[in-house]
């Protein structure tokens, strides 16, 4: 017996010999090369497990073929086969669908299995890979039914964000709040600080009342962890920009066998009678420049037991593609939070951010903007002259100048200044309560200079100055928001979990503007210019008309329940005050409520091997918008007025805007119905939205006849209640991300939006107002009418070209657009069938606003090396070309070579003449498809292995290479397609868009 139990004893001990190798590694983010703490790993072999320590490492026994399987919260689990008992590095991939991820959705957070409204969340990975200069950029094509427009590409231009089409025609801008700080101008952010980014789409936005009727973006920021050692992060990026289109516009040969074809089919003399010899000058290619772009930012974060805090510094500069060092844009930010747990009851939550801009711009919109004249300026004219001045444009217009001259002639420099903060303290009583107090404040500064030269141009140019003219400016903005709410959170029975919120809001914005103008300075140097050197001085704020004070007053509450986790409810109510509206009108009362089943949870899908996740989700409710000017129920004397005395005019003050004290709430009726869904172990997730939003009683400012004394200096139309619009769609997201193998793992996601905009109802004797100018003199061409999609181009249908004098003959006058029509002209369609083509036969040409957006995202990685594509589209949108001026001397596009020269050549381009003809009416041959597809980002990095950073004091490091705005597939033949003046009635008319770059950039992110 005793021999039997020693030999089974040394059996045992011969085992636990063979399987006592001890495996050593560590467990890291794939997204950041932090540590992770806790994860689990197990050998699948032996049936061993283990969790890291707080370095991310771990020791557990296996051999070589063993399997090793790692687990961590909100990440892609991940196997990995033990060869040569090395020391092993562990990445994991963020879990794409982590139904335990918590995320701020308003006054609180929610996991995302919870969630029963229309949230979209933008991760710090993408942002990292996307490099955008700023926050806007990083949302196209991540969230679905996003749309990011951009009315500049000049830098530090500002981005228009669309949620959900547009539900207003004033200020459409959604509620963006970056850790907790109201935020108006997101350039103030440094896009590498976030960790985050919530989008609320649907009624469910509801909890933050009036400012969210066109959505919420909720910005989180970089934070320590409790219990996390110092880490520091430096990234540094950089590269060149280039003009992603230039215009194919005549060279001089072309433009000078064209202007004497069109001389002579008007009976002139020749302008250019010997084209052998001209000077060849591409105005594109002048004034666009390759320009520097730079950015580094550092961030220190880390946590104690009871304390987290977070510091990171941040630096851009960025040159314009147009006019280099003339249209610039730098920004320096810093950012702090920190975190302290007093007592276990009491919480403190503290947090700044301070961020001071300076940017130089040029004319860069409109007739007269610097690309405007870049295309229509004459290439026979040379820069510059034989004495080495500008050559001056004589014959082009009163609004072609030489856009050298113009951007040699441009001078200004505006300056930003803002610092926003945070404080915040929660106190937890009565084991079930927990009350919260917390404000935030913004103030800026802004101010800046403009100089204008004396000038001359050319005869008659409007830019013609004989005296020069200087201005200074200094802004004042501040506002805070105060928040107090108490909530009580328990469970019952283990299954009923209720949450419930009382609280109340305040929010108070103040501006002072400040502005002077001098003009006749002796000098007419920029830096010898000023307000005491000027013969006279203009007070911009003699009348006291430029400053606001508004006030908002909220009370609300928030009741949540599940049961069991499955069956999920929430309901808000909130009561609004705003100073905007009179007395009668001033409070209003919206409420919202949303419903959620976890499907999955029931017994009956318990053994499902389809769904691994199933949740339907539906919400309504009502939430109010104010964004209008404030006090338009009141007259004020905000205008301006001339009054004399003793025999002297006197500059004083007249009654300005008309008012009207009926106006009130505009109103936003949301519905919205989803479903979540999750597969193959977690690994895709779909999620499908189909959402209808009425806005109603639209706060409009239509025209009104002068006699009421709209258009005197200070004036202006009444507000009104104007009209109804209803927005309606689909949203659809797929992802799947998976590790093929050890080296090999992949990532793809897909999304699409629809959007189908149209006006219910229009409150004026009219039925419809007008907006949106084309070329000179001509009537207003996009409308707000019922049943067609807000800002609709509005104007005549061609039918071909008259080919000959009897087609001419045959057809209804078309002398009332302006002149008589001959052969080569076009042919107006007689839409009313009154024998007759005027104003009256004007039709619906087309739609500014897409029927479908996507996004694509693709990214691997293998081994070290990690690729990520990002695409967006955009389809159904049309855009006017209102870039060429259609005088006798300004230059075309090459599409001109195409023009009709006689019967039977095209039936598509008119003749060109000096002549008067009505070919440059609005009509369908200005309007063009602007869909397109765009590669927004490609990058390619890699990341050295521990081996390499053995000897340095590096956690981590990637280098990588990627291109920005990589390519445009579109048949548009403007600058850019995805451009917007940002005006909801005129939003896309082309004047001439300073498009978005194309970037190429090498980047390095270092982590100690």
């Amino acid at each position: 017996m005793k021999k039997l139990t020693f030999l089974l004893i040394y059996l045992l001990a011969t085992v636990g010999f063979a399987q006592g190798n001890m495996i050593s590694g560590k467990v890291v983010e794939q997204s950041t090369g932090e540590v992770l703490l806790g994860a689990t790993v197990q050998n699948l072999n032996n049936n061993s497990a283990t969790t890291t320590d707080f370095d991310g490492l771990f020791t557990i026994p296996g051999s070589d073929g063993d399997v090793l399987r790692i687990s961590y919260i909100g990440k892609v689990a991940k196997q990995v086969t033990i060869a040569n008992s090395s020391f092993l590095t562990i990445s994991l991939l963020d879990d794409v669908a982590s139904l335990d991820e918590i995320v701020v959705v308003g006054y609180g957070t929610q996991a995302v299995r919870e969630i029963t409204g229309a949230v979209s969340i933008v991760d710090s990975e993408v942002i990292e890979n996307l490099k955008p200069t700023r926050v806007e950029e990083a949302l196209q094509g991540q969230v679905p039914g996003v749309n990011v427009t951009s009315s500049s590409g000049s830098p530090g231009a500002g981005l228009n964000i669309r949620i959900r089409g547009i539900s207003t025609n004033g200020d459409n801008r959604p509620l963006i709040l970056v850790d907790g700080n109201i935020i108006e101008d997101l350039s103030v952010i440094n896009p590498g600080d976030i960790e985050s980014i919530s989008v609320l789409k649907d009624a469910t936005a509801g909890i933050y009342g009036v400012r969210a009727a066109n959505g919420v973006i909720i910005i989180t920021t970089k934070g320590g962890r409790k219990n996390q050692d110092l880490t520091v992060e430096f990234n540094s990026w950089g590269g060149f920009q280039e003009t992603s289109r230039k215009l194919p516009t005549l060279n001089a040969q072309q433009y000078a066998l064209l202007k004497n074809e069109a001389f002579a089919n008007n009976g002139q003399a020749l302008p250019f009678t010997d084209i052998s010899n001209l000077t060849d000058t591409d105005y594109q290619d002048e004034v666009f420049d390759n320009a520097l772009i730079l950015n580094n930012d550092v961030s220190v974060r880390g946590g104690t037991e009871k304390s987290v805090y977070a510091f990171g510094m941040a630096a851009l500069l960025q040159d314009g593609i147009v006019g280099s060092d003339k249209s610039d844009f730098d920004r320096f930010t810093l950012r702090g939070n920190f975190d302290h747990d007093w007592t276990d009851n009491l919480k403190m939550k503290t947090g700044f951010l301070y961020s001071h801009t300076s940017n130089k711009g040029i004319n860069d919109g409109g007739l007269g903007s610097v690309l405007f004249n870049a295309l229509n300026m004459a290439p026979t004219i040379p820069v510059r002259d034989e004495n080495g001045d500008f050559s001056i444009a004589e014959g082009l217009g009163n609004e072609v100048i030489n856009p050298e001259a113009q951007l040699a002639n441009t001078y200004n420099r505006n300056y930003v200044g803002k610092i926003s903060g945070n404080f915040g303290l929660t106190y937890s009583f009565l084991e079930n309560f927990e009350a919260t107090a917390r404000i935030q404040a913004n103030y800026s500064e802004a101010s800046g200079n403009n100089f204008n030269p004396r000038a001359f141009y050319g005869s008659g140019k409007v830019f013609n100055l004989t005296e020069n003219v200087y201005s200074e400016y200094e802004n004042f903005f501040s506002d805070y928001t105060y928040d107090a709410f108490v909530k009580y959170d328990n469970t019952f029975n283990d299954v009923h979990n209720v949450e419930a919120t009382l609280g109340m809001s305040a929010f108070r914005t103040r501006g002072d503007f400040n502005g002077f103008t001098g003009f006749g300075n002796e000098s007419n140097e920029y830096n010898e210019v000023s307000l005491e050197g000027a013969d006279r001085i203009i007070d911009g704020d003699e009348n006291g008309a430029r400053r606001f004070d508004q006030r908002l007053l909220s009370h609300f509450v928030r009741v949540q329940y599940d049961y069991d986790g499955k069956y999920l409810f929430s309901a808000v109510i909130r009561r609004d005050g705003s100073t905007i509206f009179g007395p009668e009108n001033r409070f209003g009362y919206f409420p919202s409520a949303s419903i959620g089943w976890v499907a999955s949870d029931e017994e009956f899908l318990a053994d499902s091997e389809i769904f691994d996740f199933l949740k339907f989700r539906a919400s309504a409710g009502l939430i109010g918008n104010d964004r209008i000017p404030a006090f338009g129920y009141v007259s004020l004397l905000t205008g301006e007025g001339q009054y004399v005395f003793n025999g002297q005019i006197i500059n004083g003050t007249a009654s300005g805007a008309l008012s009207n004290p009926e106006i009130k709430w505009e109103e936003q009726f949301t519905t919205n119905f989803g479903v979540d869904m999750q597969f193959f172990s977690n690994k895709m997730n779909v999620t499908l939205d189909y959402y209808r939003r009425e806005t109603r009683d639209l706060l409009i400012a239509p025209a009104v006849s002068g006699i009421l004394g709209s258009g005197a200096p200070g004036s202006s139309a009444p507000f009104i209640n104007g009209g109804d619009i209803r927005n309606t769609g689909i949203e659809f997201l797929i992802g799947y991300s998976d590790d093929l193998t050890d080296d090999f793992s992949f990532n793809a996601s897909y999304n699409f939006a629809t959007l189908d905009n149209e006006v219910l109802f229009v409150n004026n004797d009219n039925g419809f107002i007008e907006a949106g100018g084309f070329g000179v003199g001509q009537p207003p061409i996009t409308r707000f009418e019922e049943g067609f999609p807000i800002g609709y181009f509005y104007g005549f249908q061609t039918d071909g070209i008259f080919q000959n004098a009897d087609e001419v003959a045959a057809h209804p006058s078309q002398s009332a657009l302006g002149a008589n029509a001959q052969p080569g002209d076009f042919r107006y369609l007689d839409t009313n069938n009154d024998g007759e083509i005027n104003l009256d036969d004007r039709v619906e040409l087309g739609n500014p606003l897409p029927d479908v957006t996507m996004g694509l995202n693709l990214s691997f990685n293998y081994k070290n090396w990690d690729f990520q594509s990002y695409f967006f589209a955009s389809i159904g949108n049309d855009m006017v070309r209102n870039y060429e001026r259609n005088q006798p001397l300004t230059n075309l596009t090459t599409n001109a070579l195409n023009r009709w020269t006689g019967e039977g050549s095209t039936n598509s381009f008119p003749r060109v003449t000096t002549g008067a003809t009505a070919n440059q009416v609005f009509s369908d041959f200005f309007v063009e498809d602007a869909s397109f597809v765009r590669a927004q980002n490609l990058q390619l990095g890699y990341t050295l292995g521990e081996n390499a950073l053995s000897n340095v004091q590096l956690s981590s490091l990637r280098i990588y290479g990627s291109v920005r705005n990589a390519f445009t597939l579109t048949e548009y033949r403007g600058f850019d397609p995805s451009a917007s003046s940002g005006d909801p009635l005129a939003s896309g008319i082309d004047n001439g868009f300073y498009p978005v770059a194309r970037t190429f950039l090498v980047g390095v992110n270092a982590k100690f």
